[in-house]
């Protein structure tokens, strides 16, 4: 059904991290809610329990040291007042430098903080629709119903919407072996635009064998009908059309010429610059379902990717988002229906945090608009404020969710070294966006 709260309410579809911290950002600043979530009254292949918040994928919340991006965007989400982070400090568990919650310890505690509001009412409903004449957001996650992912087509358009996605693994520029490669475009075409890692035939039949013998992760229910789109064919299944299937396809090395050598080489590895800093690259055409384990074990046998650090791990999966640079502004609103405004994974961000960081901006946003005022844009210094820009300033055409990692931010400069530089650029987001917490309070103050 379509929901209709009364109009003063703001309307929050979707009980996950990012819907949960959405309803309570709006509800502690003085905004009556409605959260709707379907469970247990339709539920999903994933879930196995009606819980808010329910983590269905693994139980950590990734790095929670400072100085990496995932523990600084924990950091800022603190200053928010995050529940997400409020209920994962108090449902812990021992792992390491990484932040790993007891499932159901966590969900039981954002759950209670949502029926402790006296401004939240908690609603067990399917949303089919995105109502068009009150204040909404849509926080679905990347298993949208059906009928919810219908009603974002019609209001984004059809293609700028996306199932079932494939992407390549990206890693960091400052962990490859540049001596093992070369700079350079098949034919010439683009200049010196790939950083190229040639293979002999040897090495290439190895990496093939390698790739097909690798664990896969299964893929169920709706998803093991996908039909994978040719144009972003997983590199194993390709593989498996012919062991040179991959030296015709991505691997192909006409055009180039090894200067090492002054020959065209057997096969090679092409990786694209992924930002402007190039201190990320991309493997071209390596969409892949390997498991992320064994996506570092078999890619690290490429040479030059001995010590590769892997930014984002390639994946084969549903991903119900839009194409956030043509569809959300830097307020998460829905360009085509300004009242309506999307939160967490359906935005193209990737990860438990990340999707309950988009919840909190997207509650304290839809706040000040409903109370008549306005807060400040996101520092895109911050981590939150490199996540408006990864969904508002991407290039539309290769738009890809992502988790937080530093190559979002803005580059420091005047500092050397890696570690250095990522602790500088963390105590300038800490500093940014405490300053920011600021003024939202005086704007729009916690009640």
């Amino acid at each position: 059904m379509s929901p209709k709260p009364p109009n003063s309410e703001l309307l929050v579809l979707g009980g996950g991290l990012a819907g949960c911290e959405a309803a309570l950002a709006a509800a502690s600043r003085g905004v009556s809610v409605a959260l709707f979530e379907m469970r247990p009254v339709n539920t999903t292949s994933a879930h196995v329990t009606d819980a808010l918040a329910e983590l269905v994928c693994s139980n950590s919340l990734r790095s929670d040291d400072p100085h990496t991006a995932p523990g600084l965007l924990k950091r800022e989400m603190e200053m928010l007042g995050s529940v997400v982070m409020e209920a994962a400090r108090a449902a812990s568990v021992p792992a390491g430098s990484a932040l790993a919650v007891d499932r159901q310890r966590f969900a039981e505690a954002v759950q209670q903080r949502v029926l402790s509001s006296d401004r939240v009412r908690l609603v067990r409903e399917e949303a089919t629709d995105i109502p068009r004449d009150m204040p909404v957001i849509a926080a679905t996650g990347p298993l949208t119903s059906d009928a919810l992912a219908d009603s974002l087509a019609r209001i984004t358009g059809q293609d700028h919407l996306h199932f079932f996605d494939a992407i390549a693994p990206i890693v960091s520029a400052e962990s490859l072996d540049m001596t093992r490669g070369f700079f350079a475009s098949r034919y010439g075409k683009g200049g010196d635009d790939y950083l190229n890692f040639p293979l002999d035939r040897e090495q290439y039949q190895r990496l093939v064998a390698e790739i097909l013998a690798a664990e896969k992760t299964e893929l169920h229910g709706p998803d093991a009908e996908v039909r994978f789109f040719e144009g972003c064919m997983p590199v194993e299944e390709m593989a498996r059309r012919g062991p040179d299937t991959l030296a015709y396809g991505p691997m192909k090395p006409v055009g180039l010429t090894d200067p090492k050598t002054g020959r065209r080489p057997f096969a090679v590895l092409q990786l694209r610059r992924e930002n402007r800093f190039a201190d990320q690259y991309n493997m071209v055409g390596f969409q892949t379902r390997m498991k992320r384990p064994e996506q570092a074990r078999v890619f690290r046998q490429i040479p030059g990717m001995e010590r590769a650090e892997f930014l984002r791990f390639g994946s084969v999966h549903r991903n119900t988002f839009v194409n956030a640079p043509r569809s959300l502004d830097d307020r998460l609103r829905l360009v085509a229906l300004p009242l309506a405004r999307l939160a967490g994974q359906v935005t193209g961000v990737e990860g438990y945090i990340e999707s309950a960081a988009t919840g909190i901006l997207a509650g304290i946003f839809a706040a000040a608009e409903i109370l008549g005022t306005q807060v400040p844009p996101v520092p895109p210094e911050t981590a939150h404020g490199s996540l408006i820009r990864h969904l508002t300033e991407s290039e539309p055409e290769t738009f890809q969710p992502s988790n937080v990692h530093f190559g979002l931010l803005p580059s420091v400069e005047g500092v050397r070294g890696r570690r250095d530089r990522r602790a500088a650029a963390s105590d300038r987001a800490l500093s940014a966006m405490r300053q920011w917490a600021d003024q939202v309070q005086k704007t729009l103050p916690v009640l």
